[in-house]
């Protein structure tokens, strides 16, 4: 069973909306559309990639490159960890 985390230590991934099916990175946790969340390790992008979670949790989107540079740079600066690294706010709604 996969392990869950506060979403601060979590990264945002929406299906791109330019009509490729491609997976980003939502840095600023606003885009529209389906999320999912995901711990910024090499270890969980690959077990995702292996159990195909990407498209079915986000309508058929499939291509990870861009969440792969994210990990990756995260993994490279490992001095900084990416929660401190990234703004986070509340999502709408979520303010209790």
């Amino acid at each position: 069973m996969p392990e869950k985390g506060p979403r601060s230590e979590l990264l945002r991934l929406v299906a791109d909306g330019s009509g490729s099916s491609a997976v980003v990175v939502d840095e600023r946790r606003r885009m529209a559309g389906r999320g999912a969340w995901l711990h910024p390790s090499e270890k969980c992008l690959a077990l995702a990639v292996k159990r195909r979670a990407f498209g079915r949790a986000l309508n058929g989107a499939a291509g990870t490159a861009d969440v792969e540079r994210r990990i990756l740079a995260g993994t490279q600066a490992a001095d900084t960890p990416v929660a401190a690294a990234t703004t986070v706010q509340p999502e709408s709604g979520s303010e209790n």
